[in-house]
């Protein structure tokens, strides 16, 4: 990796957990999509301050799950649900276009139904039967 791909990924790094900060007291603002963002590009230019982010009290466990199982918090859907569900209102209320609302409504529908999939929790693989006794034994040849 060159000396300006590592910076520009450290500056993408920076740039996004900068906007995740912002959104800790912004309620329009999400948090977790820019830390994931975060955490994502310091992996590719600087490991340090991915290993920051994901040993960080606060900031790891979202990035952990997330990374682990694809888990999105029941909290997080709901709070990202109400704020896209304003969003749309201001948006309908607007000057903006019927078309561009109906087409940013759409792919804002989609989103939520992706976010609604994700699990909540980490899924847990189902066990394989216990052998049976009665199975017969396989005998070794030399």
């Amino acid at each position: 990796m060159t000396l300006l791909q590592r910076f520009a990924w450290r500056v993408a790094a920076v740039l996004f957990f900068i906007i995740a900060l912002i959104g800790v007291p912004l309620p329009g603002l999400p948090t977790v999509p820019f830390l994931l963002l975060s955490a994502w590009c310091a992996g590719k230019g600087w490991p340090r301050l991915e290993r920051w982010l994901l040993q960080h009290p606060q900031f790891g466990p979202p990035i952990l799950r997330w990374r682990q199982h694809g888990i999105i918090s029941r909290k997080a859907k709901y709070l990202a649900s109400l704020m896209t569900s304003l969003s749309m209102c201001l948006l309908w209320l607007s000057s903006a276009p019927r078309l561009l609302a109906g087409i940013i409504t759409l792919a804002v529908l989609l989103v939520l139904l992706w976010l609604w999939r994700r699990p909540e929790q980490p899924v847990v693989a189902e066990q394989a039967p216990p052998l049976s006794t009665t199975s017969k034994k396989v005998q070794q040849h030399d």
